[in-house]
């Protein structure tokens, strides 16, 4: 992949640099010293990915990553000094399109890079991402089983780029006296997704409860998966996280939950598919509309990447493609309908 560095830190810099050399994969496209140079040079040579500090003078990271997604798109990584210590800052990027976040590499006393295998890790996910995937990733995922007990309604939502501050607003626009109970599934690092729970229970002010294995979907309460695994619905009607496909890039996969909801989930539902870069979600949005189910996609216009919900209009998945202030309102309009199936 060709890459842009984007950090005010000569010393910052060169680490970035030496563990991008050091993967014959990569080569360096430019270097920017603050965010307004990063917009530039992204506009003027759009890299396969740009390693995206926060904190910077002129520009900081978040900025530069909404002005990037909007002008001149492309996988944006964070690298910043502490991730944690810079949390609401993370996610307000994620929400503007970038893809994950990771602490920037050290050079150590004794010479190592502390920090390089976890940023190559990262890197060698993205390339993924932004490459060609065949659908055997999910073949023979769920052996054919009888459907969970119960028939409650659900709302399940999948989100990928971008996907934070749509699902805050979606959140936000819901009454407190929501009943049905909401399963969200977002491409996020598990290491983060403490932190995702926190940052939206903020924003919104609607508690989001990390799923635990073993809990069945409950009344009034948002659901946020939380591992590098993915969740499912098994056949007892409870969660559950696993590990298989383990070669499929998208962690959590939207898709290998929607179709554990298409083959187990026995009472109306409700799936939404928003912005995100790649395919992930659609087909499986297209066994849930087949199973009776109401499925929505995120619009073009609102979409930070138009990716995934674009993925579920090709296939003719979505009963309904909205703009994403318009997404609440039509799951307010679906639990009047069910609320009491």
């Amino acid at each position: 992949m060709r890459v842009g560095i984007v950090n005010d830190l000569p010393l910052a810099v060169e680490a970035l640099r030496r563990v991008v050399a050091s993967n014959k994969a990569h080569e360096i496209a430019w270097i920017a010293y603050n965010g307004e140079q990063a917009v530039e040079k992204c506009s003027a040579d759009t890299p396969d990915l740009v390693l995206m500090d926060l904190i910077m003078p002129v520009m900081d990271g978040v900025e530069a990553t909404r002005q990037i997604m909007q002008n001149s798109p492309c996988a944006i990584l964070v690298v910043t000094a502490t991730v944690s210590g810079n949390a609401s800052k993370v996610f307000d990027a994620m929400g503007h399109g970038a893809l994950d976040a990771v602490n920037t590499p050290v050079l150590g006393m004794s010479g190592n890079m502390e920090g390089a295998a976890a940023l190559l890790s990262k890197m060698e996910t993205i390339a993924k991402l932004i490459g060609k995937h065949s659908r055997a990733y999910r073949q023979g995922l769920l052996a054919a089983s009888q459907p969970a007990s119960g028939n409650h309604p659900l709302v399940a939502i999948a989100a990928s780029t971008g996907g934070p501050l749509v699902l805050s607003k979606i959140l936000r626009a819901l009454p407190s006296d929501f009943t049905i109970p909401i399963v969200i599934v977002q491409h996020v690092d598990a290491e983060f997704a403490p932190g995702l729970a926190e940052w939206l229970s903020e924003e919104t002010g609607t508690h989001v409860h990390l799923v635990q294995g073993n809990e069945r979907p409950s009344d009034h309460k948002v659901h946020l998966a939380a591992t590098n695994e993915h969740l499912i619905l098994n056949t007892s009607g409870t969660f559950d996280y696993v590990s298989e496909p383990k070669e499929y890039p998208y962690r959590p996969s939207a898709d290998v939950f929607f179709e554990s909801l298409a083959e187990r989930w026995r009472g109306a539902g409700v799936a939404v598919l928003l912005t995100g870069m790649g395919k992930d979600g659609a087909e499986g949005l297209l066994l849930l509309r087949k199973k009776r189910w109401m499925t929505i996609a995120q619009d073009k216009e609102t979409s930070i990447v138009y990716g995934m919900p674009k993925a579920a209009a090709d296939l003719n998945a979505a009963d309904k493609i909205l703009p994403d202030h318009e997404i609440a309102s039509a799951l307010i309009q679906w639990e009047a309908l069910n609320s009491n199936r």
